[in-house]
């Protein structure tokens, strides 16, 4: 199954009746956890993964069973595969540290990528779900954002490689299902967290979790008054999971997320009495075009789904700062 450079730890063996089932930046945070799901659910699971972002370490317990094969590919090149019932392009990094320190890399990720991934899904007949975000909305106008609105980004910022880049991803999405009859879905991801985040991924629930454990400075990038909303990954993979299993008329895009807004300062105050509360709160410049306030209208999800997100932020944060802990003492 070498094709296109493509390095697959071992084959995967598929039985008559298991889906067949592709996820592109399965070595990552939100996709190693997506592949431990689709195992359990009985899929025969193929990795993807050029390990910009993603890790060998998310997929060590995975490397043995029969059903999983780990390719390392990028997607921005064409990849020959076939037989595939169900594609998930996750493949792109998300934290604007990461993707704000190769623009281009990251445009062309979510463009290319998106495009050979569509070109798969057809050949293969494949249902293909596309990873967006709430990062399409921008520094939004619009409180809370439902998938009615069209954003407010900035086209030429030093976000916009990635807000663009999956704005891009979903008019290919649109377009190749109107004019070719691809089953795709979209689904508009907000802020997710969990255990398997990087220590030094950039973003702003692994930022402070890693610095309350350290006990020195807790760096807080404005005000403090900005809000985002946090979903736990495992309810995040469960929303993914129903989006792809609708009818192929759902197409989307669907907003997944949890729509508990909190304050970045008050987050703050919760992962530090969490983690032993020793750090001090530090406040820094806002970086350019950072969203003020983000909460997901998940009314759309409700109805088609069936799904709101069941873990509490305390709980979620429990387990992450476990995770962290166990990975800052090896």
């Amino acid at each position: 199954m070498q094709e296109d450079g493509a390095r697959p730890a071992h084959p995967a063996e598929r039985e008559p009746d298991m889906r067949r089932i592709l996820v592109t930046g399965g070595a990552g945070f939100l996709g190693s956890h997506l592949c431990d799901r689709l195992l359990a659910d009985g899929a025969c699971v193929i990795c993807l993964d050029n390990f910009d972002t993603g890790r060998h370490a998310n997929l060590a317990r995975l490397l043995g069973n029969v059903h999983f094969t780990l390719v390392e590919h990028d997607i921005r090149l064409p990849l020959a595969l076939g037989g595939l019932d169900e594609i998930y392009n996750l493949a792109s990094p998300a934290s604007p540290p990461r993707y704000q320190s190769d623009p281009t890399g990251t445009l062309t990720t979510n463009v290319l990528g998106a495009m050979n991934m569509l070109e798969l899904a057809a050949r293969c007949g494949a249902r293909i779900l596309q990873a967006s975000t709430s990062e399409v909305y921008g520094d939004p106008e619009v409180h809370p954002q439902s998938e009615a609105y069209w954003g407010h980004v900035n086209p030429v910022g030093p976000r916009a490689c990635y807000d663009e880049g999956k704005r891009a991803a979903e008019t290919l999405f649109a377009d190749h299902r109107r004019q070719f009859g691809t089953r795709v879905r979209i689904a508009r991801i907000f802020n997710t967290y969990g255990p398997r985040m990087r220590p030094d991924d950039g973003r702003v629930i692994s930022n402070l979790v890693t610095q309350a454990l350290a006990g020195g400075e807790m760096t807080i990038h404005g005000d403090g008054r900005q809000t985002r909303s946090f979903c736990y990954v495992d309810d995040l993979v469960e929303a993914l999971v129903r989006l792809m299993a609708t009818p192929d008329d759902i197409t989307g895009p669907v907003n997944l997320g949890n729509p508990d807004e909190i304050a970045i300062a008050d987050l703050a105050l919760r992962i530090r009495e969490l983690a032993g509360d020793r750090a001090r709160l530090v406040f820094r410049d806002a970086p350019q075009d950072d969203p003020r306030r983000r909460r997901p209208d998940i009314a759309l999800a409700r109805d088609l789904l069936g799904w709101t997100p069941g873990v509490a932020l305390d709980d979620g944060l429990r387990r992450t700062i476990a995770h962290f802990q166990s990975e800052l003492v090896r």
